[in-house]
């Protein structure tokens, strides 16, 4: 993947104050907001697409819920007037959304992913995006996810939850990057 080449847009995916909430759980990658806001002025300088994806939960009570302060994209990384914001109430940017028909009217074909969570919105809209043909790349360092319960209880820690999403995405789905080698 040319990471370089036109045709490529970021796509930060759900980065909400409401995943600051403990009642979340124990999260890895303290650093992937730094990370992201790295990549967006990377991005915006080059003058290549940002997108946005905002998680709308349809639960009331839900910190990620419209109208809670935890629906809010966090400061650090928040959209410019000119990048558009996709809100959504699945996991997937791509599912009750314009998202693929923003994309393929603007002849994107790659896409870098980055945000919250890496095992659910992140790896589900990656996964989605490959299907449909475009070319995935995830940032391993800007994004992160948090602690995990099974149905047999045991915990699983957020790095272990992080690490399994990125390896069932790697080599099928998307590319696994870092910040840095974009930035290179």
């Amino acid at each position: 993947m040319s990471f370089d080449a036109d045709g490529t847009a970021l796509l930060v995916i759900d980065v909400q104050q409401g995943f600051d909430d403990p009642g979340w759980g124990q999260r890895n990658n303290p650093h992937a907001e730094a990370n992201i806001a790295r990549l967006l002025a990377h991005w915006r300088g080059a003058s290549r697409p940002v997108l946005h994806a905002q998680h709308h939960s349809a639960l009331p009570h839900s910190s990620l819920a419209p109208g809670q302060p935890g629906n809010d994209i966090k400061p650090e990384v928040s959209p410019h007037a000119d990048e558009p914001v996709f809100g959504k109430t699945v996991n997937s940017a791509l599912i009750g959304t314009d998202l693929e028909a923003h994309l393929r009217r603007h002849g994107i074909k790659r896409l870098v992913l980055v945000g919250l969570t890496t095992d659910h919105c992140v790896s589900t809209t990656a996964r989605m995006a490959a299907n449909l043909g475009f070319e995935v790349a995830v940032v391993s360092d800007a994004s992160a996810t948090l602690e995990r319960t099974g149905p047999d209880g045991r915990r699983y820690s957020a790095d272990d939850m992080h690490a399994t999403a990125l390896a069932s995405l790697h080599g099928e789905f998307a590319s696994i990057v870092d910040t840095q080698q974009l930035l290179d």
